[in-house]
């Protein structure tokens, strides 16, 4: 900046040399020779520049663009000051709105919930509560009865941390049902996940494992009040370990998903020391004509497109000590080898839905003999079989019928309680009807069941009425 200014004044001071000396010329040469008047027959030429005003002319425009880049300059000077004092100001500000709490906004929907994100979206979590209250009336030859009861009160946590690939999820149940007899806890789910990665997104945690679709769906979804009996039987439930999947394996919308899953195999909830042995689970699903919303068992959507989503899965379970593999009576004596198979199909469009299901479970070993304080004692391990299929059609945007025919069978040689149950309740056939006030967040169920086994031993009718709430 020094530099320009002394350039500048050097040149003015040259210039107005040049002018003194130009005005000066014209004075010296009339004192020397007198002016002789122009001719009278020639036209006086046009006035033309000096040398000296042209040097003069030359320097004073570049006087003029040397000011110019100068106040060009200090302009710019003086935004990048103003760009960094309101840059420190804006962080100034952004810190001290995260230590006020300002960087944070809440939201609230029916059955979505409460949702703190922070203004950054490197922090979320969305708390929400369910409930499930039940009429059940059961009609047998001997008897009727009538219970009624808080079937199950759920709350769930979610969000994501530093990243929303970056992901996380407690559920924690408080229904009579939802506790096992040698496990008082209520954690049903603690995993977290990362899925920033298309083909390989990782969870870690407890989380119900990848087996069965029927199993795995959102339990607010369901047709009817409860799973098929062969869901029931047959699943492999909740464990804890490791998970790699993707929804859109290699990019094609959606059409190709898979899951591996490793964990304990003992279940969930489960503490002391077990045998070693984990669970590995191995599944793929096929999407012919696209994503859509397969964890979910109505059409809702009205979907525009036919949509189909096929299954199969395999799984092994190493020396686990539950008579149903991940769930169950644990057992005393010894630990056994289960072998899973699964596959499974859903089919939606314009309303109607259609699922179907087959599963079936076997043990390398049927039983383990030895004595406990004293007495001879034999542990079972379960065996079976079983399908199911139902159908459901939207009549209105609120209003669903569904029915469904359910299965199973015991393996030769497997636990008699088992074989018992085929005999008394090994078939099931029914249907209900349900009303949707807010979608799956809150609708009231009614279904009618026909229970029955071999020649209708010990049949019976049961009829639920049920809501099904989520705030």
């Amino acid at each position: 900046m020094k530099s320009i200014n002394r350039t500048k004044s050097h040149t003015v001071r040259a210039a107005a040399a040049l002018s003194l000396f130009a005005a000066a010329l014209p004075f010296q040469a009339s004192a020397q020779e007198p002016a002789a008047p122009p001719p009278a027959q020639a036209p006086a030429p046009p006035p033309t520049l000096a040398p000296q005003e042209a040097a003069v002319e030359q320097l004073s425009r570049r006087v003029a663009e040397l000011e110019e880049q100068q106040r060009a300059l200090q302009e710019r000077l003086a935004a990048e000051r103003r760009a960094a004092a309101e840059k420190e100001a804006g962080a100034g500000q952004k810190q001290e709105a995260k230590d006020k709490g300002g960087g944070v906004k809440v939201t609230a929907a029916p059955g979505k919930g409460f949702t703190v994100r922070t203004a950054d979206d490197s922090f979320s979590s969305t708390i929400r509560a369910r409930l499930q209250i039940r009429e059940t009336i059961t009609h047998t030859a001997e008897d009727d009865t009538n219970e009624i009861n808080v079937k199950t009160v759920r709350l769930t946590t979610s969000g994501h941390i530093l990243s929303p690939d970056l992901k996380y999820n407690v559920q924690l149940a408080f229904g009579g049902n939802d506790f096992e007899k040698d496990s008082p806890s209520p954690i049903l789910d603690a995993f977290v996940e990362y899925t920033g990665i298309r083909d390989l997104n990782v969870r870690v945690g407890q989380f119900l494992t990848p087996f069965n679709r029927a199993r795995t769906l959102r339990e607010p979804s369901l047709q009817q009040t409860d799973r098929p009996i062969a869901v029931r039987e047959f699943n492999l439930d909740r464990d804890v370990g490791l998970m790699f999947s993707s929804p859109d394996l290699f990019g094609f919308g959606g059409k190709l998903s898979y899951n591996l899953f490793v964990g304990g195999g003992e279940g969930r909830n489960r503490f002391g020391g077990q045998k070693h042995g984990p669970l590995a689970v191995a599944r793929l699903a096929v999407r012919p004509f696209g994503a859509f919303d397969d964890d979910q068992d109505g059409d809702l959507k009205r979907e525009a497109k036919p949509r189909l989503a096929v299954g199969v899965t395999g799984a092994y379970n190493h020396q686990t000590n539950r008579q149903n593999s991940t769930f169950g009576t644990t057992l005393t004596l010894g630990a056994a080898d289960y072998l899973h198979g699964a596959a499974d199909l859903i089919f939606k469009y314009a309303g109607f839905s259609l699922s179907a299901e087959a599963v079936v479970r076997h043990a390398k070993r049927d039983s383990f003999e030895g004595e406990v304080d004293g007495a001879a004692v034999r542990e079972w391990t379960r065996s079976g079989y079983g399908y199911f299929a139902q159908a459901g059609y939207l009549l209105t945007d609120r209003v669903e019928v569904a029915a469904r025919w359910d299965q199973i069978f015991a393996e030769r040689g497997t636990d008699p309680k088992l074989v018992g149950l085929v005999d008394a309740q090994g078939k099931q056939v029914g249907g209900g009807l349900n009303y949707y006030v807010n979608g799956y967040a809150l609708k009231i169920q009614g279904d009618y069941f026909y229970i029955f086994g071999k020649e209708g031993a010990d049949a019976r009718h049961v009829g639920r009425l049920q809501l099904d709430a989520s705030f």
